[in-house]
C-alpha cells in the first residue's frame, strides 16, 4: 500500500466509530464558529468533512443555514439525527456535490488535514460566491498541561500530525492567494478516565488498528491516566484544547 493509499484508507476510516465520534469528540466554541462565519448576517454556509456535526450545530444556532457534505454516510446519519434540518451530501472537498457561486462561507471543523489542498482550492473558488470566505478551526490537545502532553507523546506521530494547522493553513493561503486570518480560542471535555480512552478510540489510527494492537494502545493510554500524578485516583478529568481558527480570504 502507497503511502497516499494509507492516508485515503485513514481519511475514509470514520464509518466504524461514526456513532462514538458523535459522543465522544469535543464540539466548538460559538464564538469560533461565529468567526468562522464571518459576522452576524446570516449566510449559506458550506461544512466540508462535516462529520456528526460538531461544527455544524453552533453555526446551526447562530441562524447560518448550512450544507453538510462527508464522504462518510454513517457520519452523516449521525448528524441528520441529530440536525434534522440540515441539507447533507456525500462527496469529498476535492469534488463537492454543489453547484457555482453556491454558498457565501466554506468552513471545515478538524477536517482540512485530510484534504488536497490544490484539488481543494479549486473547488472552493468554484463554490464560493464573489467575496466568499473559508474557514478552518481544530481544537487541539492543551500541551500547556502536563498529563495532556504526556498524552499526546504517548499517541505519536500521528497525533502530533494532526495539530499541525499553520502548514495546512499555509498550504491552502498559498494555493488560494489568501489572507489569513488567526482566533483563538478554548473548549474542555469533562470525562472519566475511560472517557479518555474512549476519545483516543475514534481516531483514524485507532480504528484501523487490528483487535489484540487496538487493545494494547488503548491500554497504554489507560496506564498513563492511573500512574500520571495529575490524573492517578481521579474520578473526573478536564481535558482541555486550544481551539485554533483562521478565516482565508481568497485573492
Amino acid at each position: 500500500m502507497t503511502s497516499d493509499a494509507a492516508w485515503r484508507e485513514r481519511a475514509n476510516s470514520f464509518d466504524a466509530v461514526a456513532a462514538e465520534y458523535a459522543v465522544r469528540r469535543p464540539g466548538y466554541p460559538a464564538d469560533a464558529a461565529a468567526f468562522l462565519a464571518g459576522g452576524e448576517r446570516p449566510r449559506r454556509v458550506l461544512d466540508v468533512g462535516a462529520g456528526t456535526g460538531l461544527l455544524t450545530e453552533p453555526l446551526l444556532a447562530a441562524g447560518h443555514e448550512v450544507v453538510a457534505v462527508d464522504p462518510s454516510a454513517a457520519m452523516l446519519a449521525q448528524l441528520t439525527s441529530r440536525l434534522p434540518s440540515v441539507t447533507t451530501a456525500v462527496g469529498t472537498a476535492e469534488e463537492l456535490p454543489l453547484p457555482d457561486a453556491d454558498v457565501d462561507v466554506v468552513v471545515a471543523g478538524q477536517a482540512a488535514h485530510w484534504f488536497d489542498p490544490r484539488a481543494t482550492a479549486r473547488e472552493l473558488r468554484r463554490v464560493l460566491r464573489p467575496g466568499g470566505t473559508i474557514g478552518f478551526v481544530w481544537n487541539l490537545r492543551d500541551e500547556r498541561v502536563p498529563w495532556i502532553a504526556a498524552l499526546t507523546e504517548l499517541l505519536g506521530a500521528e497525533a502530533r500530525d494532526h495539530q499541525d494547522d499553520r502548514g495546512v493553513v499555509a498550504a491552502f493561503a498559498a494555493e488560494l492567494a489568501a489572507e489569513v486570518t488567526p482566533y483563538v480560542s478554548g473548549t474542555a471535555q469533562h470525562l472519566t478516565p475511560e472517557g479518555v480512552v474512549g476519545r483516543v478510540a475514534t481516531s483514524s489510527y485507532a480504528s484501523l488498528l487490528a483487535p489484540a494492537d487496538r487493545e494494547a494502545y488503548l491500554g497504554r493510554i489507560r496506564h498513563l491516566l492511573a500512574t500520571h500524578p495529575d490524573t492517578r485516583g481521579q474520578e473526573r478529568l478536564e481535558l482541555s484544547y486550544v481551539t485554533r481558527a483562521w478565516r482565508l480570504a481568497p485573492a
